[in-house]
């Protein structure tokens, strides 16, 4: 069993910069190709930023150059630094930790941004 708390989120203005946290607790590898997720209201939730095989980092197209993920694989945290937030980054943010077969997720943590 694997418990995900994200934490973090806010209000912020438009160009502003927040820091997500996501601590997984349980037995997890040190290269968990966990990331980060997000759903804004009305639609799907979408992939943010991951880890992937080897330790490489995928982002979505939106965010590349603003957002960065990175881990501290002895805290089994990962972290995601969101700078220059624009307003359509609102959206819940959520953690995914995928273990043996089972995917485990966060419930969230709200980032809005005003214009």
């Amino acid at each position: 069993q694997v418990l995900v708390v994200e934490s973090g989120g806010g209000l912020v203005q438009a160009g502003g910069s927040l820091r997500l946290s996501c601590a997984a607790f349980g037995s997890i590898p040190g290269d968990n190709v966990m990331g980060w997720y997000r759903q804004a209201p009305g639609k799907q939730r979408e992939l943010v930023a991951s880890f992937t095989r080897g330790d490489t980092t995928n982002y979505t197209d939106s965010v590349k150059g603003r957002f960065t993920i990175s881990r501290d694989n002895a805290k089994n945290t990962v972290y995601l630094q969101m700078n220059s937030l624009k307003p359509e980054d609102t959206a819940v943010y959520y953690c995914k930790v995928p273990l043996r077969g089972i995917t485990y997720w966060g419930k969230g943590t709200q980032v809005t941004v005003s214009s």
